[in-house]
């Protein structure tokens, strides 16, 4: 039956479905499915070679409110702050409108797969109306001859509000925003592992005066081996 679904999916996306869908577990493929079906947009990106460890960004991966901290000590824009959920989701914000909630679906060395509910509040990307959307998320990564690369696609069905008669003027900025920003991000991600690499020690000392202990109890666990 799952082959089934997918090869029909594959039929009405006129394209070879994505790889990985016959490893999701079957309430994160019939989401999945329904994601591709109706997406609007179709993205993805590459990052350059960054002199960072796979198992340092592993590391950043499976803890994202230490993550967020460090991320946030590293002076990236937006400045997320994350909350673990009792479901093994996670949440961000950016507390100006901006959220997201992730849910890792598939996972292999390598490559992690998510389903994300974004949301941007009115005039969060300068639209006169919230945006909220459904994705999903493809994150492949590996060390190259030249340091850890990756990259990255995401499958985007926006909320019907969006799409109704006012909203249509906004989408191809919507698009062109979403696509700006998922580029922005992987690129930093790598980048900001790149720093937690280089001077492990450098955020200590923020993190503490930030006051998580979470981010610092796991900071310490990870990098300085207490």
């Amino acid at each position: 039956m799952r082959n089934l679904l997918i090869s029909l999916l594959s039929f009405t996306l006129q394209a070879q479905a994505p790889s990985f869908l016959d490893q999701l577990p079957p309430s994160a493929l019939v989401e999945a499915m329904d994601i591709l079906k109706r997406a609007d947009f179709v993205f993805e990106t590459r990052t350059q070679p960054k002199q960072v460890r796979l198992a340092t960004m592993e590391k950043l991966f499976d803890h994202p409110i230490l993550g967020a901290a460090m991320w946030r000590h590293c002076r990236f824009v937006p400045g997320f702050y994350a909350f673990l959920h009792s479901d093994g989701s996670w949440s961000i914000d950016d507390t100006r409108g901006l959220r997201g909630t992730l849910r890792l679906v598939y996972r292999r060395p390598g490559h992690r797969v998510y389903l994300v509910q974004g949301r941007a509040e009115q005039g969060r990307l300068k639209t006169p109306f919230p945006v909220g959307a459904r994705m999903l998320t493809s994150y492949r990564y590996w060390e190259g001859k030249n340091g850890f690369e990756s990259h990255l696609q995401t499958w985007t069905a926006l909320d019907s509000a969006v799409l109704g008669v006012l909203a249509k003027p906004f989408r191809g900025y919507i698009r062109g925003r979403q696509d700006e920003f998922i580029a922005y991000i992987n690129g930093n991600v790598a980048t900001f592992g790149e720093f937690a690499e280089l001077s492990p020690r450098d955020f200590h000392g923020p993190l503490k005066r930030d006051g998580d202990p979470i981010a610092l109890r796991e900071f310490e666990a990870l990098f300085l081996g207490k």
